[in-house]
């Protein structure tokens, strides 16, 4: 199993709204791409020097190829979407993991 994991930092200004649009509207957008099973959004529990919240969510998904495709047909419209609404109010870095093992 692929994970791509989003964190982003988000500016006390924009917080509620963008945590909104997050659970109501972009998460279900990037699901319904059909290229992911599930995702999880957590809070990092960590205070950040630069203020603001840190959320992650993770995407859940098959194969580095799916998540390829992901990249090629569907991210630059979602990704858009972000940049129009919240600006440099988000900050976000992407980080692909691999599931190795659970228990």
């Amino acid at each position: 199993m692929i994970i791509y994991n989003v964190t982003t930092n988000i500016h006390e200004s924009v917080h509620d709204q963008w945590l909104k649009w997050m659970k109501e509207k972009h998460i279900a957008d990037v699901l319904a791409t059909g290229k992911f099973s599930s995702a999880k959004l957590v809070r990092v529990l960590v205070e950040e020097e630069m203020g603001g919240k840190t959320y992650a969510v993770q995407f859940f998904t098959d194969s580095k190829e799916t998540l390829q495709k992901y990249y090629q047909e569907d991210a630059p419209k979602l990704r858009q979407e972000a940049q129009q609404l919240f600006g440099e109010l988000a900050l976000s870095f992407r980080t692909e993991l691999e599931t190795i093992s659970e228990h």
